[in-house]
């Protein structure tokens, strides 16, 4: 599964949620008939459930979406703070130099000279950009992820190859 997102909060009083999104694209998660639900603690251990999307719209910074069986603003307050997912199989694809944050993860980071700097732990989206969290061991780089310092992702190989030193 890969975590699209977070519902924040109810939205009005008919069972529309308010979504933190995790993406660039969030609106085109309306082209998936069907969302996963499952809260916090079970996002590791694939607990999802799954309910069709009845409506979705931008709204502020997130989206508000209303699913299916969750029909008033109690139903809605009970999943605030679960996460939203989709297979990878049902995301939408991605362009040319497009990734979802999920495929990116645990993927092996190496500077220009080849030498290992660590493993994408997860991902950072600052506004302006969106900043690679690499770890190899206690140590914990910040990469901002663009092409400045980001050159080869190669998703098949499992690597990304980036113009940065261990000292930085």
């Amino acid at each position: 599964m890969i975590v699209l997102g977070r519902i924040v909060a109810p939205f009005g009083v008919k069972g529309w949620l308010s979504i933190q999104t995790f993406g660039d694209d969030p609106l085109s998660w309306q082209k998936m008939p069907h969302w996963w639900i499952a809260p916090t603690d079970d996002v590791s251990t694939g607990n999802w459930t799954q309910h069709a999307l009845l409506g979705c719209q931008e709204h502020g910074k997130g989206l508000i979406a209303s699913l299916e069986g969750i029909v008033d603003r109690d139903a809605a307050q009970a999943i605030a703070s679960w996460y939203v997912a989709a297979p990878r199989e049902a995301l939408p694809g991605t362009g040319d130099g497009e990734y979802y944050w999920g495929d990116l993860v645990g993927m092996t980071v190496l500077d220009e000279a080849g030498e290992t700097l660590g493993e994408v732990a997860g991902l950072i989206s600052t506004g302006a950009h969106d900043v690679l969290q690499v770890r190899d061991g206690d140590t914990e780089r910040l990469i901002p992820f663009v092409a400045a310092y980001v050159g080869d992702v190669n998703l098949a190989g499992q690597t990304i190859h980036v113009a940065w030193q261990k000292d930085w």
